[in-house]
């Protein structure tokens, strides 16, 4: 065989060659294509499905959402709190502030009876108009005008001293009544605050900043006196003091032993003659 045709063949074989590696190239290049559709398609196919499932779940398919009527829908029951006690109403928009408190002479140097209604239960109540005038005559007062209605009870504590904290319409431990009232009346004179006593919450050391604020001792407690002498105990829890153990039982809103309630509860409506 002479060089030429050597070199012929070799041309033809390194031809040959090359036709065959894009040969392969061009199978390679549709099988890649073949299973990025493959892929495409099957992740088409499931959103579908789940759109679908999406649909249904919800009540249909789109159309059929958009088409047929709803069903109607059964109330659910009040969940309750871990107590058993029903979920306290929404609290209504602040009641309008008062320019000063009303006259100790409201009190009428009496005692005066009636229902503290909460959402947890009622407990009845005696106040003491004689020994603390000014207190009775002001609790009176925001009793008839409404003012604790539906307001919470946002303080409650489990150590060292027992005691339910209400009458703050924002439940903050801020507000009141837009008047502030002292000095303070018929403190204990041994600090102890007996079981089911009503008392008037204030400011440490301030013993004109009595307002709506007032607190139930649940359980024997006591409290120490400072510059400006004890608290103002205005009457007695007569009956229904369990709904207090009740909510103080429950604890406080994310632990500790002084803070809101974990158990909501709040003042429906306070009755008094």
């Amino acid at each position: 065989m002479s060089p030429t045709s050597r070199e012929r063949d070799n041309a033809r074989r390194r031809q040959d060659e090359w036709s065959a590696r894009q040969a392969l190239a061009r199978d390679a290049s549709l099988r890649r294509r073949r299973t990025v559709v493959t892929v495409v398609a099957g992740i088409i196919a499931l959103a579908l499905v789940t759109v679908m499932a999406v649909s249904i779940i919800n009540g249909g398919t789109a159309q059929d959402s958009a088409d047929a009527p709803a069903a109607p829908s059964t109330p659910a029951e009040p969940a309750g709190t871990p107590s058993g006690c029903p979920e306290p109403p929404a609290a209504p928009a602040a009641p309008p502030e008062q320019a000063s408190a009303p006259d100790p002479a409201v009190a009428q140097d009496r005692t005066w009876t009636g229902t503290i209604a909460t959402s947890c239960g009622d407990l009845g109540v005696e106040l003491d108009g004689a020994a603390a005038p000014a207190a009775v005559a002001s609790f009176v007062s925001l009793s008839q005008a409404g003012f604790f209605e539906n307001t919470p009870c946002h303080r409650v504590v489990t150590e060292g001293i027992y005691v339910l904290q209400c009458g703050d319409p924002t439940g903050t431990g801020t507000g009141g009544p837009g008047y502030e009232f002292g000095p303070v009346e018929n403190a204990p004179a041994d600090d102890v605050y007996p079981e089911g006593a009503l008392a008037m919450a204030r400011q440490g050391g301030n013993g004109d900043s009595m307002g709506s604020q007032f607190f139930i001792v649940y359980r024997e407690s006591t409290i120490p006196s400072d510059q400006a002498g004890g608290y103002t105990v205005f009457g007695k829890v007569t009956s229904g003091l369990d709904v207090v153990t009740k909510i103080a039982g429950a604890g406080v809103d994310g632990g500790g032993s002084d803070g809101p309630p974990a158990d909501p509860i709040s003042l429906e409506k306070v009755t008094l003659q």
